[in-house]
């Protein structure tokens, strides 16, 4: 027998079994590319989504599918020759005769040094497909028409540099498959083009926010009040700036004060509150119960909520409060038109000193347009427009402003707006609050018409969670006092 015999009658048989063949060919293509590009990621962390997905969505899944076809091939569908090399009466005659063992071994070196080769590109792979898959790149990048609106509202927010999957997935096994799995049916929706426009909210498959919200927040430890002072512009042609000044009561969830007491007491250990909605944007409340520390349970309930629970049949959503339902969005923040515009006008990025850029501006990004692409033209050509007819000096004198004040309005919109899933100015609200219609937020609940049997209301007194020590002023004296003017 030759010295080369076993080898000739490994290759032989993989010759044999054309779908182990063709598993030897991807694998000796790919092999070489697939390490090359994760040693180029592993040394200089390739920012580009794609890149990414086309070495560990595509390249990868190649090279597995390879060797598992080799495998396949090589012990099921071996064709008409049998593969020798894997029976014990050829193994035990190389074992057995003196003369063939030295030649087995040089043999076996060439198999473990192949086997070695793959097994390390395998465990790269595994490591750094893991570490792309949970990356923001990917969760924001890969999936861009349908993810971008979530990726640009994160990097604007205030968790901007906390990860995705620190919040929607956090630690455990359990909840790492369960987001593998979810990511997977969202794969799909996108490939067949059935993705919701826009995405609804709240996602009701994310992880119990009081699981990971309080590994960075203790609401136990947040004591006293808060003062809050915020500027908003007029839409008059100085773009007035007004004041509102807030003394909100955070209070705390107990633990280190005598006991829980403001806005976090909600969230207090001795207080269970539970409440039923029967929408699923959790807009609609019809019933709340409180249970204390004593073991006592409030049910209250508005006057309409035999019916809407009724209409519900059975299927209202039952649960208990926690920091969500507050901060329902505290990362992927969208910012209402007058708070954006404010935004800009406080940064410098819209020039206050452009008469009536407030209200021209308004007007400019409430426009309807088809895409977002036609919102920056549409924009820059409606301010233009105006300010060369009604404020044709000062442009000519200071083209500068109007040209900062389009970027500035292009910006917000931008960030806020997107035509193509359907997002529009409102149409995510933040419930921490009441907005200007007083009928988001907190008064999902303080309404005063959330009543016990015994005639307790849920209030609806603003004093119950804010003291307002000033409303829409331009120079309130509240601000001079604390500045020491």
């Amino acid at each position: 027998m030759g010295q080369f015999d076993m080898v000739k009658d490994f290759f032989l048989g993989i010759s044999r079994s054309r779908i182990a063949l063709v598993g030897a060919m991807l694998v000796t293509v790919v092999t070489p590319l697939l390490l090359g590009y994760m040693l180029v990621d592993t040394l200089w962390h390739v920012k580009n989504p794609y890149f990414g997905g086309a070495v560990y969505l595509l390249l990868g899944p190649v090279f597995l599918g390879g060797l598992a076809m080799i495998f396949v091939g090589s012990f099921i569908f071996r064709g008409t020759r049998e593969v020798h090399l894997f029976t014990l009466e050829y193994l035990r005659k190389y074992f057995t005769e003196p003369q063939l063992f030295g030649r087995l071994r040089r043999n076996v070196f060439l198999i473990v040094l192949l086997t070695s080769i793959n097994f390390t590109v395998f465990s790269l792979f595994l490591y750094r497909a893991y570490h792309y898959m949970e990356s923001t790149t990917f969760c924001g990048q890969f999936c861009h028409k349908v993810m971008n609106p979530e990726f640009t509202a994160y990097q604007n927010g205030p968790h901007s540099r906390v990860t995705c999957v620190e919040c929607h997935i956090g630690s455990g096994a359990d909840w790492f498959v369960k987001s593998k799995i979810s990511g997977a049916r969202q794969l799909l929706a996108v490939v067949a083009n059935t993705y919701p426009r826009p995405i609804a909210t709240p996602v009701h498959g994310l992880r119990p926010a009081r699981d990971t919200c309080e590994k960075c927040h203790r609401p136990e430890l947040f004591h006293g009040d808060k003062l809050v002072v915020k500027n908003r512009f007029l839409d008059d042609e100085k773009n007035s700036v007004i004041h509102d000044v807030l003394l909100m009561k955070i209070g705390s969830a107990g633990d280190r004060a005598q006991s829980s007491h403001g806005i976090h007491w909600h969230v207090a250990p001795e207080n269970s509150i539970t409440y039923q909605a029967t929408d699923h944007s959790r807009m609609v409340i019809p019933e709340v119960r409180l249970k204390t520390k004593d073991g006592k349970e409030v049910v209250f309930r508005t006057p309409d909520a035999e019916q809407l629970l009724g209409a519900a049949s059975g299927k209202a959503e039952d649960r208990e409060m926690d920091c969500i339902d507050c901060h329902n969005r505290p990362s992927h923040v969208y910012l209402s038109v007058e708070d954006a515009l404010d935004r800009k006008l406080l940064e410098g990025a819209i020039p206050s000193g452009l008469p009536f850029i407030k209200r021209q501006a308004l007007a400019a990004v409430t426009a309807k347009y088809p895409s977002s692409e036609a919102a920056q033209t549409g924009i820059a050509e409606t301010l233009t427009k105006w300010y060369q007819a009604n404020q044709a000096e000062l442009i000519k004198q200071k083209p500068q402003l109007l040209a900062q004040a389009i970027s500035g309005a292009q910006t917000a919109y931008a960030q806020n707006v997107f035509p193509e899933m359907n997002i529009g100015w409102g149409t995510y609200v933040k419930q921490i609050g009441h907005g200007e219609d007083f009928n988001i937020g907190c008064f999902r609940c303080h309404d005063d018409r959330h009543k016990s049997a015994d005639g307790r209301t849920i209030s609806a007194d603003c004093n119950t969670c804010h003291t307002m020590l000033a409303m829409e002023e331009a120079n309130p004296s509240i601000l001079k006092t604390l500045r020491g003017e």
